[in-house]
């Protein structure tokens, strides 16, 4: 599962692994106290809670990685103006005092019953396929002819198509219902259908396969091999209804204009030979099947779990953690706004649906 492979970087984008530090004395605990007090008390509270979803709770969490995001937003890898001033204003010692204060307090308390249910996108999108089952079939897989399988699709593509709907560029009035989903619930519609394995079309009676495939030859570079496409952002043609792809190459043709390379003048005939060609390939699925939450934060807490004990290196504890802070940090190293030795950008097709499926389960686990 490639883009499921690549969640396990976003699980870890908290990290903010680097190099030993050289030996510095213990924190003075009552000087950082006065600093917090004065200074942070106001955003993070004085036992360590934050005051507002969306401000971390620093209470217990791990004293490096306190004075190592001190030391971020000093110097601008990680943007906070307000921190960033702050930080300039304060010396190492004190980074150290007050890193050690917040280290010293007990963990926060988690209010479980005030959380979201915590679903994986696979979870999610399942739910959402429910309203879709009368046309696309129950697993995604289409018998109505001109309806179009979703079963295997591309994820990327699957998002694209669904906007192409509702802002006009195509005309399906069908479609409507899909505005109620937010933006989470439609990269998990995604993932699911890209999770289903493609049933095997019977014998459409549409065109000449024989005939189509040669006529595929300017296709392959962007759908694949006999149309299974390996680019999430383009659609596989695969096992595809032939009378849809029919309707959807005469609309390119025709004048499309939401892709123009598609605008290829065949004719009628050989429009239905290609989609014939197409009907009749194998196909498969996108992603690999469904993952739990609990299966990607097992991968998160090869760093992050409680029995992580690396002097090594500095990672934040993120169980308990705000959940709005978790999804506004995780948004910032996905889109480069973050820096961390050990992070690189991400480009995910459901990358909303797993910084919420993360960010709500760290959430609701006991603070440690």
């Amino acid at each position: 599962m490639r883009y499921i492979v690549l969640s396990v970087v976003m699980a870890l984008a908290l990290t903010g692994c680097d190099e030993d530090q050289e030996a510095a004395p213990p924190a003075d605990i009552a000087a950082g106290k006065a600093i917090a007090e004065s200074l942070c008390a106001a955003c993070h509270g004085l036992d360590g809670r934050g005051k507002a979803h969306g401000i971390p709770n620093l209470a217990s969490q791990n004293e490096d990685y306190l004075i190592e995001s001190l030391h971020a937003y000093e110097e601008g890898t990680r943007t906070h103006a307000a921190l960033k001033d702050l930080a300039h204003e304060l010396s190492p010692s004190d980074f150290r005092n007050i890193a050690g204060f917040f280290a010293s307090l007990p963990p926060v308390g988690v209010d479980a019953a005030a959380m979201p249910e915590v679903q994986s996108p696979y979870e999610r999108g399942k739910a959402a396929a429910e309203a879709c089952t009368a046309c696309h079939g129950e697993d995604g897989n289409s018998t109505m002819p001109g309806i179009p399988s979703l079963a295997g699709q591309q994820p990327i593509y699957f998002v694209s198509a669904v906007r192409a709907y509702l802002d006009g560029r195509r005309d399906k009035p069908t479609m409507e219902m899909l505005r109620a989903l937010d933006r989470v619930d439609l990269e998990s519609l995604a993932f699911y259908y890209a999770s289903q394995k493609p049933a095997a079309r019977p014998p459409s009676d549409v065109g000449d396969p024989a005939a189509g495939e040669p006529l595929t030859a300017g296709c392959g570079g962007c759908h694949g091999a006999k149309g299974v496409s390996n680019d999430a952002a383009t659609p596989t043609l695969a096992g595809q209804d032939p009378q849809y792809l029919i309707s959807a190459i005469k609309a390119y043709r025709d004048g499309r204009r939401d892709h123009q390379i598609m605008r290829d003048a065949n004719t009628d005939k050989e429009i239905a030979d290609i989609a014939a060609y197409y009907a009749a390939q194998g196909s498969e699925a996108a992603e690999g099947g469904p993952v739990t939450v609990q299966e990607l934060a097992a991968k998160c807490d090869r760093c992050h779990g409680p029995d992580v004990d690396n002097p090594a290196l500095t990672i934040p504890k993120i169980a308990g953690q705000d959940r709005v802070y978790l999804i506004m940090a995780l948004r910032g190293y996905r889109d480069g706004r973050r820096g961390s030795s050990m992070m690189h950008n991400m480009s995910l097709p459901y990358s909303e649906a797993l910084i919420e499926s993360i960010a709500s389960h760290y959430a609701s686990q006991p603070a440690r």
